[in-house]
Order: structure tokens, then C-alpha cells, then sequence
């Protein structure tokens, strides 16, 4: 299956940054903890975007803590860059963000009273409650579908300080299929975009290859499943999703194993190492 989700409203919104990214003056990039370099968008490695850049690793509660580190590391060797953790239980403040960003901006001029500050970041990575935390109340929409945010709004958030936050961005083709699928695992693609069943079985062949344990706490599995298939025919039995027949549900399946890989169930995890 060759994944592909650029809705038309993401056309009018590329558009829109470009244009609005002429009169900021850093960019605040949130990429998900579990899979910083596939939910990182290239689009911001174009010309249009050489601004300085804070990168938020979000949900880092359900990312592996010391994976989450080296990201951190490796962003910050950027020129230009720091680079935040933003967890559930500790969520980033105001005066947090801006004292990574006062370094990053000196070169502006004392005159110019008002830093516009723009918020980018794929679907579902968290921008909208980030917003909401940062602002202390609800301010953008938030939901665990992807792409609710559909335009731009800008809001202060102390004097002189402006955030604009952005709808979620893809891009027009997903060339790297391995980081689409893991993207699809997070949650990042609307599910009606999907094979739900296709994706579920791409996140049980990596679970056995770097989690077993936790596939073994969670359905019960004999240390010796070795297969995407034992694994469903384990996860079957334990949870009941079995056809009228008594055959594997695979459809159901799916969906538990999804579910319990987005939501935490299944413990912290990384999608993938930085190369250093």
C-alpha cells in the first residue's frame, strides 16, 4: 500500500505559511517524540523558512525517555535551534519558551516592539494544546483526529510577543514510505486515508522486533511469538476478537492494536534513533 493524504485544504495553508513566514521572525516546529525525523516536515527545510527555530518534541510521555534525550541533543546541534520536551505532566509555560527563543532572536532590532512567533508541525502533533496550555485557556480546538485546526489565528501571549498558530501540515508527496507508515501508526494520517489492518501489522512486526516485552505484559504472548501472525492469534485469544467461526478477527484486531499503540497502553516507545 503506498500511502498518500494532502487534503485541499493543506494546498490553501502551505500557501498561507509561505506567506505569513515573510513577516516572522522564528519558528516554533513541534515534531512528535516517538518519531521526530518522520514528523519533521521538509517543507521547513526550504529557503522560506532560514529563520531561528525552537523544536518541541511533544508527547514525550509516550516516547522512551532516553531515545527522547538524544533527539533533544542532535536538534541542538542546528545553527539557530534549541530544542524543548514537552510531556502531559510537565507542559511547557510561557516563560519557558521565550527564554529559549530571547538568545535566538538578539540579532532583532530594539525597535521593532512585536516578535511574531510561528507555530508549524504536522496533524495531530499537539500545536493547538500546546496553545491552550501556554495561554491558559482554550483557544484553538483540540481532538484525537488529525487536521481539526483548518486556518490560521493569531494570539499574544505577553507584550510584544505574538504566536500564529498553523494547521497541521503534510506535504504533497510522501516520498520516505517508512516514515509514512510510521506517521500512520501515531496517528498523523486521517484514519479514512488508510489500510487500518495494513498499518496495525506494520506496528506488530516492529513491537516484536524492539518491544517483545511489552506485547508480553500487555496480551500474554510466549516469549518465543515471533511472528506478526502468532501475535495476532495471541492478541485474538486474549481479547476475544475471534469471527463466528472462531478465526482471528484481524479487522478488530487491528484496531486494538492501534489503539493501544497510539494511546500508551503498551508502554513508552521510539519509532526511530537520530544518526550521530
Amino acid at each position: 500500500m503506498v500511502i498518500s493524504w494532502y487534503p485541499g485544504h493543506m494546498y490553501k495553508a502551505r500557501k498561507e505559511l509561505i506567506k505569513v513566514s515573510k513577516g516572522a521572525h522564528a519558528i516554533i516546529e513541534l515534531v512528535d517524540a516517538r518519531a521526530p525525523q518522520s514528523s519533521s516536515n521538509p517543507i521547513l527545510a526550504s529557503s522560506e523558512f532560514e529563520l531561528p527555530r525552537v523544536k518541541i518534541l511533544t508527547k514525550a510521555d509516550l516516547a522512551d525517555r532516553k531515545t527522547t534525550s538524544l533527539w533533544k541533543a542532535y536538534f541542538q546541534k542546528a545553527p539557530m535551534t534549541n530544542c524543548l520536551i514537552s510531556e502531559r505532566e510537565k507542559p511547557l509555560n510561557q516563560s519557558t519558551l521565550i527564554s529559549q527563543l530571547k538568545p535566538l532572536l538578539q540579532h532583532i532590532e530594539s525597535t521593532e516592539r512585536q516578535k511574531q512567533l510561528l507555530v508549524v508541525g504536522v496533524p495531530n502533533v499537539g500545536k493547538s494544546t500546546l496553545l491552550n496550555t501556554i495561554l491558559g485557556k482554550k483557544v484553538a480546538k483540540t481532538g484525537d483526529e488529525p487536521a481539526v485546526t483548518k486556518g490560521q489565528q493569531r494570539v499574544k501571549i505577553e507584550s510584544g510577543w505574538y504566536l500564529i498558530d498553523t494547521p497541521g501540515l503534510m506535504w504533497p508527496k510522501l516520498e520516505n514510505q517508512d516514515h509514512a507508515y510510521k506517521l500512520a501508526c501515531l496517528g498523523t494520517i486521517r484514519n479514512t486515508a488508510i489500510d487500518s489492518e495494513d498499518i496495525a501489522w506494520y506496528a506488530a512486526e516492529f513491537l516484536i522486533r524492539e518491544y517483545h516485552d511489552r506485547l508480553q505484559l500487555r496480551y500474554g504472548i510466549d516469549r518465543n511469538t515471533s511472528s506478526a501472525e502468532l501475535l495476532y492469534k495471541s492478541i485474538a485469544k486474549s481479547t476475544g476478537s475471534l469471527s463466528k467461526k472462531g478465526a482471528p478477527d484481524y479487522h478488530k484486531i487491528s484496531e486494538v492494536l492501534l489503539n493501544d499503540f497510539r494511546s500508551g497502553r503498551l508502554g513508552r516507545f521510539s519509532l526511530e534513533k537520530p544518526q550521530i
